[in-house]
Parts: C-alpha cells; sequence; structure tokens
C-alpha cells in the first residue's frame, strides 16, 4: 500500500457506541462480511445495513438471504422508496417530481449532457443514515448527544481508493477494511472462490444504473430478459412528453449512446463510450455506497 494511503486510514476506534458494515451485496462488501465473522478485522460489526433501493437483480436477493445465513451479527434491510415505481411516475423519495438517476440528455439544441445523480443519496445514504440513527436510539430530528461515534465500514478495496470519503456526521467515522489488508477486488474474489468455489457473486446495482458498461448490459439482457424489459421500459418512459413535466428540455436515455435501450448494439469486445460505475473519478463517484 503505497504510504499516502496508510498515512490517511483511520485508525479503528477502541469502544465506539455502534460498529456498523454498510452492505451492498457486491463483491467486496460481501467478502468484508464474510471476513468480520471470523474477525479478520477485530471485534465484528454490531449490525450490518442493507440499502434496498427496490431495484436490485433478484441474483442480489437471493445472494443477500445466502449471506445472512453465514454471519452472526444481523443484516437490516432498509428502504427509501422504491426507484423504479418512482422513475415509472417521474418522482423522488420526498414526492416531488422527477427522480434523479444520472440519465443522458439529448439537450434542444443537440447538445449532450447528464442529469443530476441524487439516487445515491435518496435511496442509500438517508435510509442507512436514518438506521443507524435509529440504532443508537435517537429520535427524528434529536441532536447526537455527545460521546455517541459510530464506525462505519466500508467495502472499498485498494483499485477503488479514490472512493473514500469521510462521512458528513461528525459522529461517524467510517473504516475501510479491505484497504487496511491491502487487497484488491481480484483479491476479494480469490479469496471467495476458494472458500466457496460453488457460488458466484453478484454485481450490485439496479437493474437500470445508466452506469452499466456494455458487459454489463449484455450480461442482463441475454440472462434476464424479464429484467432486461423492465429496464427497457422505463427508458420509453423517460422520453414520455407527459412524464417530463417540462422539466428537462431534451431527451432522456439509459444508455450514452442516447438511444432507445432496445435499439443498442452493445460493443462487449472494446470501449464503446458508456460510463463505467467505478472508471470516471469525478462525474461517477458513487459515495463507496452502490455496488460494493
Amino acid at each position: 500500500m503505497t504510504d499516502w494511503v496508510q498515512s490517511i486510514l483511520p485508525k479503528p476506534l477502541e469502544n465506539p457506541t455502534l460498529r456498523v458494515l454498510s452492505l451492498g451485496a457486491g463483491v467486496q462488501s460481501t467478502v468484508m462480511a464474510l471476513m468480520a465473522e471470523s474477525e479478520a478485522f477485530g471485534p465484528r460489526p454490531d449490525c450490518a445495513i442493507f440499502a434496498d433501493t427496490g431495484w436490485e437483480p433478484k441474483e442480489v436477493y437471493g445472494h443477500l438471504d445466502w449471506l445472512e445465513k453465514q454471519i452472526s451479527f444481523p443484516v437490516y434491510r432498509v428502504e427509501s422508496g422504491n426507484i423504479k415505481h418512482d422513475l415509472e411516475n417521474n418522482l423522488n423519495t420526498t414526492g416531488h417530481r422527477f427522480a434523479s438517476i444520472p440519465f443522458f440528455m439529448v439537450n434542444k439544441d443537440g447538445t449532450f449532457g447528464m442529469a443530476r445523480r441524487q439516487c445515491t443519496s435518496e435511496y442509500k445514504l438517508k435510509p442507512i443514515r436514518k438506521k443507524v440513527r435509529e440504532l443508537i436510539g435517537l429520535k427524528p430530528r434529536q441532536r447526537t448527544p455527545k460521546g455517541v461515534m459510530v464506525e462505519m465500514w466500508m467495502g472499498i478495496s485498494r483499485d477503488e481508493v479514490q472512493r473514500m470519503k469521510e462521512s458528513s456526521d461528525s459522529w461517524v467515522t467510517n473504516r475501510w477494511p479491505l484497504l487496511e489488508k491491502e487487497m484488491r477486488r481480484y483479491d476479494c474474489l480469490d479469496w471467495f472462490r476458494e472458500r466457496h468455489p460453488q457460488r458466484t457473486l453478484a454485481k450490485s446495482a439496479c437493474i437500470g444504473c445508466p452506469f452499466h458498461d456494455d458487459h454489463e448490459w449484455s450480461h442482463i439482457k441475454n440472462n434476464y430478459p424479464e429484467e432486461f424489459e423492465e429496464a427497457c421500459q422505463i427508458d420509453e418512459k423517460l422520453r414520455d412528453p407527459e412524464m417530463d413535466g417540462g422539466k428537462f428540455h431534451g431527451q432522456r436515455y439509459l444508455h450514452a449512446q442516447r438511444v432507445p435501450l432496445r435499439e443498442v448494439r452493445f460493443n462487449t469486445a472494446s470501449e464503446t463510450g458508456q460510463q463505467d460505475l467505478f472508471n470516471d473519478l469525478m462525474q461517477n463517484e458513487c459515495d463507496g455506497m452502490c455496488g460494493i
């Protein structure tokens, strides 16, 4: 591990009020949870929290059911609405117009753009924060008492170090156990294969996430046609004039080619311009919450 990464890693808290594992049910957070069960990082977390957007692939929910049986600490599933239903109704979690996912835009003047991404905050961060406050005994809008400190475990590996971010809450300290072990994504995959050779790890991301690369879109289309059809229907609704409400001055698409998803010819042999969830360090950074 490079010296600068080592220097910014916080020391584990000695006696936190609560240890919470942020569980995305992807590769890294799954391995982190299983390693935590054997106390590879010290004392086990008190619980794990999985923020359910309501539109995860079926294989993710199935994998989560299996994972819960492998660990002794409880897994809380929390939610803040259903992102698919909200997209269908052009609403966000507060009931206001438009649910903002980072869809691709063709503006009226023909230029390209992207919509703001609020989905991580609305469907991941907020419900997790709400559950943590509940677990430490806080009522809505109650201030956190002095001395309360929560340690939040994040499943970020060495190859995703750019996704590290401190908590916005002064009473929460983020911790990155996989970084402490200098583990990369392939290390996590190797660790899992050695212990569970008959199982595969799912990719945790909403079915219609605009940051799917062409390999992922092709995987969904070929292996989960019902889920691909759901994504196509949402993609079509994005361009329904009645759903737009005049908010977006242009056409919205789920794919970077900015054509209907049904018409996209996925190029799985080379880079296509479709943005990958983990590769763009600025625009696509996802707060360490989605797909880990």
